[in-house]
């Protein structure tokens, strides 16, 4: 048996079209999310982070959340995607934890779950993170052994979902039993060929016999 999560930042436009793949492969994931970024009740479509310098992310507006990421887990991102260590370590937690009570006073759950915003993190952040009540925080670097790790605040992934050694990496991870992936929607922009690759993989993982799909927070229960 190989345990399969996957997590997706940033509350983006093209999760609207990623939600429904996973639905129809019945694949658990974890959306990371920063709300004081994203309107009320309007989409943002123009001003927001361009992919490659082209491909506008746009964000989802706050009151159609519940809706679009019903089934998903929701986990703090911070309030404003501040990164730790560039910003005094009070205003970083305060703002790691906002997101946090307002994911769950929206959403109704608790979400434990984090990710540093960029992947970066310091042993103090990491230290008031734990003391704050959170499960985990998901880096951006990589590991041939997700679980266990040396710290929970430092869960590193497998890969990243457009790796080229994808597959390769996915096998290896059977050995382990844990195989763990994230990215962004907005990096398969409108690109036909990259949707349809995405959506292989979720077919595939769905299909494999081995696999059980599982939210990040189960890795570290």
């Amino acid at each position: 048996m190989v345990k399969v999560a996957q997590c997706w930042d940033d509350g983006v436009l093209n999760d609207l079209r990623l939600v429904e793949l996973l639905r129809k492969y019945n694949a658990k994931a974890t959306f990371n999310l920063n709300p004081a970024l994203h309107e009320k009740s309007r989409r943002k479509v123009d001003g927001t982070y361009k992919f490659k310098g082209i491909y506008d992310a746009g964000k989802l507006s706050l009151d159609e959340l519940t809706d679009v990421y019903e089934g998903f887990q929701v986990a703090s991102h911070t309030m404003h995607h501040k990164n730790a260590g560039q910003v005094p370590d009070d205003e970083f937690m305060a703002d790691a934890i906002d997101a946090r009570s307002y994911l769950e006073d929206r959403f109704q759950r608790e979400c434990r779950g984090f990710a540093w915003p960029c992947g970066r993190y310091t042993p103090e952040t990491m230290k008031r993170m734990h003391e704050a009540g959170f499960a985990y925080g998901r880096t951006t670097q990589n590991t041939d052994a997700v679980i266990p790790c040396e710290d929970t605040m430092a869960l590193h992934s497998s890969c990243h979902f457009l790796n080229p050694d994808f597959w390769t990496i996915f096998e290896k991870a059977k050995e382990t039993g844990v195989f763990y992936f994230w990215g962004h929607s907005y990096e398969m922009m409108d690109e036909k060929k990259l949707w349809q690759e995405t959506e292989e993989k979720l077919k595939r993982l769905d299909a494999d016999p081995d696999v059980v799909w599982v939210d990040v927070i189960d890795l570290v229960k």
